[in-house]
């Protein structure tokens, strides 16, 4: 299996950046992992947030195949636990399917369109975090994930 993580927007933040790709690097021991930025979408004073979605959504599901399964991360979607979210990967990886891609949103969050397609969501909190600080903070989580299911001491029970 191959994991996916799609996000609209370049991390401007170099410290972020270089703690970003500490943990790709680090999770690529586990897994064939794939870091997708999709660019800002310029001109947006003329677009409505619904239509901001829109084009937003389109980038995002160009960058998807039709069997990938597809989650979002929406504060409104199922939180868990860092255990329960490693056994939430080993599920996947147990189902045969050949790409989990996981999405950050734009400022506004997800258009109907990638809502209708998405296979589920999931919350990383209730607190809001930056679109920048998701990256880093979901990329960890996957790291840890992994950690867990091969009882490797990151993560302390």
């Amino acid at each position: 299996m191959q994991i996916k993580l799609i996000a609209i927007g370049k991390t401007d933040n170099e410290k972020l950046q270089a703690l970003i790709e500490d943990y790709q690097k680090r999770l690529s021991h586990y897994i064939k992992f794939e870091f997708n930025l999709i660019p800002d979408i310029k001109n947006v004073k003329h677009l409505s947030e619904t239509q901001q979605k829109e084009k937003e959504g389109e980038l995002i599901l160009a960058q998807t195949q039709k069997n990938d399964v597809i989650i979002l991360l929406d504060e409104n979607g199922k939180q868990m636990d860092s255990v329960s979210f490693s056994g939430y990967l080993q599920k996947h990886m147990n189902s045969g399917i050949k790409t989990l891609t996981f999405v950050i949103g734009g400022p506004y969050g997800f258009s109907e369109n990638l809502y209708k397609r998405a296979n589920g969501k999931l919350g990383l909190s209730k607190m809001t975090f930056s679109h920048q600080m998701v990256r880093l903070f979901f990329i960890e989580q996957l790291y840890r994930g992994f950690t867990i299911l091969r009882n490797e001491p990151y993560h302390h029970r």
